[in-house]
C-alpha cells in the first residue's frame, strides 16, 4: 500500500502526518515505529492521524516514535492545525485529541510553508509541588525541576533516571529540566515514548510554564520560553487552583510531503 504522508516540524519537534479521511488505515506499531525511524524511515518524533470528526473539525491521533498511542502533543497540535488550514480550512480550527477538546489559530504566515499558530490547552488543576520541583498534567504527564544552568545537564541520563524510577516506570514520564533567566525560561526535555531528548515539547514548555507560575505566584500572564529547537510562549489566567485559558504559541512548519510503500 503506497500511502501519500506530510512531514512537519514544530520548534524542532517533528512529526508524519497522514490524512486519513478516506483511508481509514490501521497501521501496526511495527510500521509506525519504522515510518519514525531516522535511519531505516522518514524519521520523526511521532505520527498522526488527521481523522474526520462528528462534532469537530477534525479528530487528531497521536502516535509516539515507539509505536504506541500517545496522550496529548502541544507542538503536534499546533503542526495539525496548520495542516488542516493547508487542506484549505479556515484558520479557526476546532478538533478533539486524547485529552479532549482543543481549538487553535493560524495567526500569520511566517514565510513560504511556516505559520504561527495558537494551541489552547485543556484547563490544567493535576499538579503538585515535590520540594522545589513540580508534577504537571498538561494533556500528558510531566516532571519539572528547575536548574541553575540547564545547558550543563545530562538530559538523557538524568531525564531517563527519572523516567524509569519506581514511581514513573509503569506509566512513564516526560521530565523537563527549566532554568529560570530574567525574560524567559530555558527548557530541555525527555520525552517518554522517544525515549530521549526532543528539540522542543510543547506540553512540556506549557508544563513548565506553569511550575514556574506556582513557584512565583503569577495567576496571569504570558511566559517566553526557549528551547533547542526555537521559541515559544505560554499565556494562562489562574482561578482559584485551576488553570484556564491555557494557550500555546509558536511557529509549525511543513517541511516536505511524499509517498511511502507500507
Amino acid at each position: 500500500m503506497t500511502i501519500e504522508f506530510y512531514k512537519f516540524e514544530g520548534c524542532g519537534n517533528d512529526f508524519i502526518i497522514i490524512d486519513n479521511r478516506k483511508l481509514q488505515i490501521n497501521l501496526s506499531n511495527a510500521q509506525i515505529q519504522k515510518l519514525c525511524d531516522r535511519k531505516f524511515g522518514i524519521g520523526a518524533d511521532g505520527l498522526m492521524l488527521f481523522n474526520d470528526s462528528r462534532e469537530f473539525d477534525f479528530n487528531m491521533t497521536y502516535f509516539n516514535a515507539d509505536g504506541y498511542e500517545g496522550s496529548m502533543c502541544g507542538n503536534g497540535g499546533r503542526c495539525m492545525i496548520a495542516f488542516s488550514y493547508l487542506l484549505g480550512n479556515i484558520n479557526k480550527q476546532r478538533f478533539d485529541a486524547a485529552d479532549g477538546y482543543h481549538e487553535g489559530n493560524v495567526i500569520e504566515p511566517i514565510s513560504l510553508n511556516q505559520w504561527l499558530v495558537d494551541l489552547k490547552m485543556t484547563d490544567v488543576s493535576n499538579y503538585k509541588q515535590i520540594n522545589k520541583s513540580f508534577e504537571i498534567n498538561t494533556g500528558s504527564p510531566h516532571f519539572i525541576n528547575f536548574v541553575k544552568k540547564v545547558s550543563n545537564i545530562d538530559v538523557f541520563t538524568e531525564g531517563q533516571n527519572i523516567r524509569n524510577n519506581p514511581t514513573y516506570a509503569e506509566n512513564g514520564t516526560n521530565v523537563n529540566f527549566v532554568e529560570q533567566n530574567q525574560n524567559n525560561l530555558f527548557v530541555r526535555t525527555y520525552e517518554r515514548g522517544v525515549e530521549n531528548e526532543t528539540l522542543s515539547c510543547g506540553t512540556g514548555v506549557t508544563a513548565s510554564a506553569l511550575a514556574y507560575a506556582l513557584k512565583e505566584n503569577i495567576n496571569k500572564g504570558t511566559v517566553k520560553i526557549q528551547t533547542l529547537g526555537g521559541h515559544l510562549e505560554v499565556r494562562f489566567t489562574k482561578e482559584n487552583s485551576t488553570f484556564k485559558d491555557v494557550w500555546l504559541r509558536g511557529p509549525a512548519t511543513l517541511v516536505f510531503k511524499g509517498n511511502i510503500e507500507i
